[in-house]
């Protein structure tokens, strides 16, 4: 169980959770890593007693230190706490000690996760990735400034909240790509997350052209989505 960090029996539990729980692997500064709360919670772990094993780890060997690197986390109660990000050599170091069925499923995720995200990496190299990049780049700033367009439209019609508008669609644009971030995207996910901006650019236009509720415009934008995640999905079965 992924507890509290030893704050004493009288302290509140402190719910700690990484920000990349969706995500086995991620991106940190062009490397793929992850971090000691997400491998606490997946291996069932308390999480004070992974940085501890983590400490042991590089006060036995100095070589060790460069596997992991120091950061923090907020937790729920508002409060700074330690955290490591570990990259493959030191998740390996690290997942050895950690055993049974279950721990040996997820160790093989972990694996499958570090290939993928490295695979990306070093496709993020190529041509064909920085001119998806670029070409989605200008995409963005469309689809941008049509939604600051459609916050003023959802204002007029009574939203107390317009700016959560920008992560919705975000949220549904990165959800047709298949992705969580653009920076961990391959050319193809980058190609078809333009598509997916396009749409909801051009919905959002012609909604408020013709006088639509702006949730109702947001509908709009799911349905056309949906029936692009349906091409993305095939698309990846055809490449695999």
């Amino acid at each position: 169980m992924v507890g509290g960090v030893g704050m004493g029996e009288n302290s509140k539990k402190i719910i700690e959770r990484s920000d990349n729980m969706d995500n086995l692997v991620y991106i940190h500064h062009e490397i793929a890593v992850c971090d000691s709360l997400q491998v606490a919670e997946k291996f069932e772990k308390r999480h004070d007693n992974v940085l501890q094993s983590i400490d042991y780890l590089i006060t036995e060997n100095s070589g060790v230190k460069v596997m992991f690197q120091k950061s923090t986390y907020k937790a729920n109660n508002g409060q700074k706490y330690r955290k490591y990000y570990m990259n493959r050599d030191g998740f390996t170091l690290l997942a050895m000690g950690f055993t049974g069925q279950k721990a040996l499923e997820w160790k093989l995720q972990y694996i499958n996760a570090f290939n993928r995200m490295e695979s990306i990496i070093r496709e993020k190299q190529t041509p064909a990735w920085q001119e998806s990049r670029q070409t989605g780049m200008t995409t963005r700033k469309i689809e941008t400034a049509a939604i600051k367009r459609l916050c003023k439209y959802a204002t007029m019609q009574g939203s107390k909240h317009p700016e959560r508008l920008y992560t919705a669609y975000t949220k549904l644009a990165n959800k047709a790509a298949g992705i969580t971030t653009r920076t961990a995207a391959t050319s193809l996910q980058l190609s078809i997350l333009t598509v997916a901006e396009s749409i909801i650019a051009q919905t959002i236009n012609s909604g408020i052209e013709e006088n639509k509720p702006y949730k109702e415009i947001y509908q709009d934008c799911k349905k056309k989505l949906a029936v692009l995640q349906g091409v993305r999905a095939w698309q990846t079965r055809i490449k695999s």
